[in-house]
């Protein structure tokens, strides 16, 4: 798609809340629920098809170079239903479980190899752990994400669009210039930003529990207003698998992972959105 014709798309779809408001009328609330990280573990992979098969979520984001990446792939094919992007990835965020580069990018990777758990200086962590702190370069970039995005196009019918992990694509200019070139070349520019897609307001966190997201959730769906939105979320199961991983500030991954998975096939949640009638859309409704 052009980025004339994706500009000519946000025009139109301006045009059409000018009319609808002329008339009187709202435009609907329509919520595009994105479930981030299969490919990363085991239980991610499950619990994402699990909240689309019995629950809302519409999207998935897939870590090509993550350990489950074949099993994710495997998934998604008997899943096609399930609209899914390439999670671009620069970083391997957790203790006890690592990735690295599918391509040679030695200043992309820490010394074992591995990509840095982090893109910016985060205080909690050792001040070389972060990619920001090396000489990285953009043509490693580059060539790492469209090998990314290639074996993600070679396992899955269904791709859509490119997002950036952990805010990969944000660490510069040159770094967002490159995801938008590369999404027009590979025929996966749908850009949340194009179609004026909003963020929900904050309901979800580590600290509350299942019942607390429930709750705090079905309360963000009552006061969620007209237009399209997004919720980005992370499914997984409080299994083994998951509690041996985490990292500094963020360590009881399983039991957060776990309430979300139960708040995305909460039969309350299902009839919240049907009271309200927000309408359920992935990135194609965006096209």
């Amino acid at each position: 798609m052009s980025t004339l014709f994706t500009h000519k798309l946000s025009l139109l779809a301006v045009l059409l809340l000018f009319v609808m408001n002329l008339q009187g009328q709202d435009p609907p609330t329509r919520l595009l629920i994105r479930i981030d990280d299969m490919g990363f573990s085991h239980a991610a992979n499950i619990a994402c098809i699990e909240t689309y098969q019995k629950g809302v979520a519409k999207s998935v984001e897939v870590i090509v170079p993550g350990p489950w990446f074949e099993e994710a792939a495997s998934l998604l094919q008997e899943n096609p239903g399930l609209d899914a992007g390439v999670h671009l990835v620069l970083t391997s965020e957790w203790a006890n479980l690592k990735w690295r580069p599918l391509t040679p990018a030695p200043s992309l990777v820490d010394e074992d190899g591995y990509f840095f758990p982090m893109l910016w200086e985060n205080k909690r962590f050792p001040p070389d752990q972060y990619l920001l702190a090396s000489d990285w370069k953009i043509e490693e970039v580059e060539a790492e994400w469209r090998a990314q995005i290639e074996l993600a196009q070679k396992k899955i019918p269904q791709l859509t669009h490119l997002s950036g992990h952990m805010g990969c694509s944000n660490i510069s200019e040159a770094a967002r210039a490159l995801l938008r070139s590369l999404a027009a070349e590979y025929g996966l520019d749908i850009h949340l930003e194009d179609a004026g897609v909003k963020r929900v307001p904050s309901w979800s966190g580590s600290k509350y529990s299942a019942k607390q997201k429930e709750k705090r959730f079905i309360q963000m769906l009552a006061e969620l207003g007209p237009g399209d939105w997004l919720l980005v979320e992370h499914p997984g199961y409080a299994t083994g698998e998951l509690e041996t991983v985490g990292h500094i500030g963020y360590e009881n991954v399983g039991v957060d992972r776990d309430g979300v998975t139960k708040v995305l096939t909460s039969k309350k949640v299902k009839k919240a959105l049907q009271k309200k009638g927000i309408q359920l859309i992935s990135y194609t409704d965006l096209k």
